[in-house]
């Protein structure tokens, strides 16, 4: 808190200090915005968001940095935090938006799904079924576990997931290992068939 005073009255005193402090955080969130930008938008995809509010809750998400980090509050861990303020904007327009519509279940296109640019009708038609298959059991997931498996897939810790989501560290392992065996015995289903 002092530090943020101290801030404060550098800039009054000087405000070529302050206008340098800003640029400097100018250019921190916008070199970690290019780092993060695809990663937390696939999150926030992954809520069953439009692409649309997704963008602008990324934005918001930025915005909230920039404002975080200019007030001089903590900077230990802006990668969870900015997954942490994701997470919580995400929810907050998800429930906006089931009051207009029911839930929004996104295209595979949508979640940057890659296929491969030339199979044959049969892979392809193998390859739908099996993402289908797998996206429904990701679906039938607890919205926690749901979370937990996004949060791995864009390389957080388990410390982090933990962090972002509020649970404990135990919670979070609980659940990667239970949604891995249950994506695992169904794909492993869907190879024998």
């Amino acid at each position: 808190m002092a530090e943020g005073v101290l801030q404060s009255l550098i800039g009054w005193v000087r405000p070529e200090a302050a206008s340098n402090r800003k640029s400097d955080l100018d250019e921190e969130v916008v070199a970690l915005y290019d780092h993060l930008r695809t990663p937390v938008l696939r999150y926030l995809l992954s809520f069953g968001i439009p692409i649309d509010d997704a963008e602008e809750v990324l934005q918001e998400v930025f915005l909230a940095l920039f404002q975080h980090l200019l007030q001089g509050k903590p900077r230990d861990n802006l990668r969870g935090w900015i997954f942490r303020v994701a997470h919580n904007s995400a929810l907050k327009r998800r429930l906006a938006n089931r009051e207009s519509a029911d839930r929004f279940d996104p295209a595979p296109e949508t979640l940057e799904m890659a296929v491969n640019p030339m199979p044959s009708p049969e892979e392809s038609v193998a390859t739908l079924q099996r993402q289908s298959r797998l996206l429904a059991v990701v679906h039938a997931l607890p919205e926690q576990d749901q979370c937990c498996l996004s949060l791995r897939a864009e390389g957080l810790r388990y410390r982090e997931i933990a962090d972002v989501l509020g649970i404990s560290l135990g919670s979070v392992a609980n659940s990667l290992e239970k949604s891995l065996t249950r994506l695992a015995r169904a794909d492993g289903a869907s190879t024998h068939a």
